[in-house]
Formats: C-alpha cells, sequence, structure tokens
C-alpha cells in the first residue's frame, strides 16, 4: 500500500451481509460517498430485486452509480470501470472519501487494480441470428456448443442464462478466442498493481445465518411487489435476452409470470440459485488475500468502529 496513492475504502462480500447499512455507517463517521459495485443496481426500475439502498440510506449519505442506464440498455464491466474511475476522482475533489461497496467481485477488481481491458465489439446481426436458434432450438443447444468450445466459460454460466451464453458465443465468433480469456485476465494469478491507497473489508457469516438471511430477503422481496416490478419492467419491453432481466429474482418472476412455473416453484428457485451464487462471490473474494474479513452477524456498530480504526492513517485526497 502506497500512501502517495489516493485512498479508497472497499466494502465486499456475499449477498445479504449487510454491506450497504456499513458501508452508510462508514460514511458517517470518515466523510464518505459510496460507490455502487453492484452490478444490477445501476438499472433503473430496478428496485426490489436489487435490494437498492433505502430511502432513509439515501438520505444518510450520497450514493453514485445506481439508476444509472435503462435495463434495456448494454451495461459491462469496462463500461462500469470507466464510469466508476471518474466518479471516484471527483470524490477525492471534493476531499471526500469514496466507499466502494457491492458484491460484484469483477467490478470491485476492475477498479481497484490497473488494470486496462479488452474492449471487445459487439455484432447486432450475429446476435439475432444466435437469438434465433435459441428460440427454435433451445438454450441447451447453444450451451452445449459453448462447452464445446470453451468448457472453462461453460463451467462459469447457468445452461438457463441465454444473454451470457449468447455473448460468450458472440466474443469467440469476433476475436477468435475463449470468452474464459476475458474472465482470466481480471484473475488475481499474476501480480497486480493497485491504482490506489485501498484498505478492503469483507463481511462474512455462517452458511446456516447466510442462507436464512437470504430466504427472509426473498420473502420479503415478494411481499414488497416484486412480481408487480416485473410485471412493469416486461410492459416497458424488457425481455429474457437483456443482460438485466437475467438478474436473479426477475428472470425467476418472469418464468412465472409466461406460465413456465408456478410461483412457488419460482421463488424456490430463486433462493437456490441465490444461495448458488453467494458460494460463488464468496469464492471470488476469497481469492483476494489483501480483504480483510469481519463478521456480519456483530453490530453494525461495532464493524464501523473497527473499520474507523484502520481507516485512521489514511491521508485526505
Amino acid at each position: 500500500m502506497s500512501q502517495s496513492l489516493a485512498p479508497l475504502l472497499v466494502i465486499c462480500g456475499p449477498t445479504a451481509t449487510g454491506k450497504t447499512q456499513l458501508a452508510v455507517a462508514c460514511a458517517t463517521r470518515l466523510g464518505g460517498e459510496i460507490v455502487n459495485a453492484d452490478a444490477l443496481q445501476v438499472y433503473r426500475g430496478m428496485d426490489i430485486g436489487t435490494a437498492k439502498p433505502s430511502a432513509e440510506e439515501r438520505a444518510a449519505a450520497a450514493f453514485h452509480l445506481i439508476d444509472c442506464v435503462d435495463p434495456t440498455e448494454q451495461y459491462n464491466v469496462a463500461r462500469y470501470q470507466a464510469d466508476a474511475l471518474r466518479v471516484i476522482a471527483e470524490i477525492h475533489k471534493r476531499g471526500r472519501l469514496p466507499i466502494l461497496c457491492g458484491g460484484t467481485g469483477l467490478y470491485i477488481r476492475a477498479v481497484i487494480y490497473r488494470l486496462d481491458l479488452p474492449i471487445v465489439g459487439s455484432d447486432s446481426a450475429l446476435r439475432q441470428a444466435l437469438e434465433r436458434e435459441a428460440a427454435e432450438r433451445g438454450s441447451q443447444f447453444l450451451y452445449s456448443r459453448l462447452a464445446a468450445i470453451d468448457p472453462q466459460a461453460a463451467g462459469r454460466i447457468h445452461p438457463a442464462n441465454i444473454r451470457r451464453t449468447i455473448r460468450a458465443l458472440e466474443v469467440h465468433a469476433l476475436t477468435g478466442r475463449p470468452f474464459s480469456r476475458y474472465h482470466h485476465y481480471l484473475s488475481l494469478d499474476r501480480q497486480r498493481v493497485l491504482r490506489y491507497n485501498s484498505l478492503a473489508f469483507g463481511l462474512t457469516l455462517s452458511r446456516d445465518e447466510l442462507y436464512q438471511r437470504i430466504e427472509r430477503r426473498i420473502d420479503g422481496m415478494i411481499a414488497r411487489g416484486l412480481v408487480q416490478e416485473v410485471q412493469g419492467l416486461l410492459a416497458r419491453g424488457c425481455n429474457a435476452s437483456m443482460t438485466s432481466m437475467q438478474a436473479l429474482g426477475y428472470r425467476h418472476v418472469a418464468s412465472y409470470l409466461s406460465g413456465c412455473c408456478g410461483m412457488d416453484e419460482a421463488v424456490r428457485l430463486f433462493k437456490r440459485d441465490t444461495r448458488r451464487f453467494a458460494k460463488r462471490q464468496i469464492t471470488w473474494f476469497r481469492s483476494d488475500d489483501r480483504i480483510r474479513w469481519l463478521d456480519a452477524s456483530r453490530p453494525v456498530e461495532s464493524l464501523a468502529d473497527e473499520i474507523e480504526q484502520a481507516c485512521r492513517p489514511f491521508g485526505r485526497p
């Protein structure tokens, strides 16, 4: 860690561990502003299923990169990196402490390390052809093709995730290189150069408690109107091929609304897939030994005390 670099506080970890609440407490104590690092909270109109900060939390601290793109837009890690670096620079200019908070490990890594991400374009005609093929022959057909040419990418993509399967095939067709190469580009297999004087904290829970929190959170989302939120998005022209609608919860509710399954089954799959997603998040973050792990079952104020103490050596921008 170099004191000549501008400071950055990072709060990360799996879903449902209380990252936002802790970030607000830290922002209040440290004169900070929160930069969203959740890949889905960037979308307007996707509020309940992405667990966006509450009105009270937004009143208590400044949030950035929330509600900044329409759910019909394509948004990726390269675009996020550019947006986040710009916002963090603006926070530093105001003499405030940027707090990068979220559970999308790919986004966090793209910010804290000096990485010039390769930008791969798109081919609308190719994508439309793949979408037609998926509609005619099924998502499993395309997924099997991906597994044959890039088994590493297939291992990271759910067979039902048509959008990511199509993107992986598109990247391979456009570049002649496997989609997994770009995932490897952000791995920690080789030495990384830090972009900031960053201090990273990860929130952790026992598996039983984490899964209980996930169950309660999803039950709360349904009670607060997630079904109606998805209905509204579909009415606005969103569809299953869009990045936004592949999100946990949204694709499950959309499946229910299309008659593919009952509501109980949709909720069961939503909970199951969220548990699996949390396990993948844990694996990703555990690969970075710079992260200091905190027990999320502790009171928020106790966690904020510990982070505040650790941040004392930070110089102001």
